[in-house]
């Protein structure tokens, strides 16, 4: 099935904002606008806050309208884009230097985890336009999924329930429900015992 695109600039950025479409802006002036501010918050209330404290940087991501089920633990250099287009259901982890790209929304399910330095990659750009805009997926990572340290996740991939990402690996196609993938691209390697 073709992935969706949720976001398209080229549908949102007038042509008249540059003449070179390279100098167009990707999002509106109200969406730099709110990055901004919660970068600034980020860099001074996240990222400085003490690493027990998720009930704090889950507070913070509140604020700025991400949906938190109870007991996430995001740490303090664990990155989210847009926290409006976050949502995670009870238990999720993002360890330290973890990154969520979403320009658009990425729900994380029950127990999912993000380790460190896993980056999931919510956007990229539509090469075969010749103005190349800012193109936005949806995504999901199932419950009880695992993304290993170093991990990518492509741009419109999701990830099956227990599905596991491997050390390193990019997942550029959707990953099946409890298994095991590794490599780049990543492969299946085997199935995955079920944990609940």
């Amino acid at each position: 099935m073709p992935r969706q695109v949720h976001y398209s600039a080229a549908e949102y950025i007038s042509a008249t904002t540059a003449a070179d479409p390279y100098l167009r802006p990707a999002f509106s002036a109200a969406n730099r606008t709110r990055r901004f501010i919660w970068n600034a918050c980020w860099a001074i209330f996240y990222r400085l806050s003490p690493r027990p404290f998720h009930a704090w940087r889950s507070m913070l991501l509140r604020l700025f309208g991400a949906k938190m089920g109870p007991h996430c633990h995001f740490y303090p250099t664990s990155r989210v884009w847009a926290p409006w287009n976050l949502i995670c259901e009870d238990q999720v982890t993002a360890g330290d230097h973890a990154e969520i790209y979403n320009a658009a929304p990425i729900r994380l399910g029950s127990h999912a985890i993000l380790s460190q330095n896993s980056y999931l990659c919510g956007a990229t750009h539509d090469f075969d336009d010749p103005e190349f805009p800012l193109i936005a997926f949806a995504m999901e990572v199932g419950p009880y999924a695992w993304i290993c340290a170093r991990a990518c996740v492509a741009p419109g991939v999701n990830v099956g329930e227990g599905a596991v990402l491997g050390l390193a690996s990019v997942a550029t196609r959707d990953l099946e429900p409890w298994c095991v993938y590794a490599g780049s691209p990543a492969t299946k390697i085997k199935g995955r015992k079920r944990v609940h």
